[in-house]
């Protein structure tokens, strides 16, 4: 009698410390993790951010790649296929998904086309930001520019799809979600009021790129002007004409900086600064990173406050 007792005691005992344990730490009792998979860094590091530790979020784009031209290999799609959550930019930024979508037998599969739904600027309206010169059809990577992450107004609008999406998939969570989706827009909101004011008062507005014309929607959220050697994409090859009118304009604008990007070569970035006297800096679209970045953790907002610190050098900010 005193033994059956003392077993429901201790029996007793174990489940009130088992409750206390899933009140305290919920998530290591947990079933799996929810797979998510994310073709470039920035739509990456927003769904870390929203799902924290009940996540698993995985890069298809391989460090160092250039997201215009990369296409996934067989075993890209078949970890695709096993995902929950699957999130691509859109906009034409991923010609492949398409065809890729329709190829994978996974009903459950929930999939974000961040671009949806959001203003996005045609591929001629982003290459006439620069105002001073017309980019060739052929020169043009899509309809529309794809470079939607480079707007911080538009990533919260992101960040809230990922949370939908999350929250949907696993509610037990949804309030840790949201907290973590709240926190990180409030770093989007701070970052956004950091460019407001750091490029408020500036001798220039021009920026000038050794690069392809990936920066219209920040131009276009902070009064600046993009001068770009090419289109939409990266690997069109600029003709003698174009490079004279870029230097023109640096030497008119009297650029103290000549911006490449970090995965694109600044050899054409470096042309121009010889022919103006500026200096060549970075200016980062974030959307992939460097072995060198990944191992350091670089992340993309710090990706964006270096670039607010190149700019305002470069536009001779106060």
């Amino acid at each position: 009698m005193e033994k059956t007792y003392m077993s429901k005691w201790f029996i007793a005992v174990c489940i009130s410390w088992l409750q206390l344990l899933i009140l305290i730490f919920p998530f290591t009792l947990r079933a799996e993790n929810v797979s998510v998979i994310t073709t470039i860094f920035p739509l990456k590091e927003f769904a870390q951010a929203v799902g924290g530790e009940q996540v698993e979020v995985t890069q298809l784009l391989p460090p160092g790649a250039e997201a215009h031209t990369w296409e996934p290999k067989p075993s890209d799609i078949v970890r695709l296929s096993r995902a929950d959550i699957f999130i691509y930019t859109g906009a034409e930024m991923e010609p492949w998904v398409s065809g890729i979508l329709k190829t994978i037998e996974n009903p459950k599969l929930v999939i974000i086309e961040a671009s949806q739904g959001l203003p996005l600027l045609r591929a001629d309206q982003a290459e006439a930001i620069g105002g001073e010169h017309h980019h060739s059809q052929e020169s043009m990577h899509g309809r529309f520019d794809p470079h939607i992450w480079l707007n911080f107004d538009f990533d919260q609008k992101i960040v809230d799809k990922i949370t939908e999406a999350l929250s949907k998939k696993d509610p037990e969570v949804i309030l840790r979600y949201q907290r973590n989706a709240e926190a990180y827009k409030a770093k989007l909101r701070d970052i956004d009021l950091r460019y407001l004011k750091g490029l408020g008062k500036c001798d220039s507005k021009e920026v000038v790129l050794g690069s392809h014309a990936a920066f219209a929607y920040l131009a276009q959220q902070y009064g600046l002007r993009q001068i770009s050697l090419y289109g939409i994409s990266p690997n069109a090859e600029p003709t003698p004409k174009k490079m004279a009118e870029v230097i023109a304009c640096a030497k008119k604008y009297h650029a103290q900086a000549i911006y490449y990007e970090e995965l694109v070569s600044d050899k054409l970035a470096k042309t121009i600064a010889q022919e103006t006297g500026a200096k060549t800096l970075v200016l980062s679209t974030g959307e992939n990173l460097t072995q060198k970045q990944i191992e350091t953790k670089v992340t993309f907002l710090a990706l964006m406050e270096q670039n607010l610190e190149n700019l305002r050098y470069g536009l001779s900010c106060k």
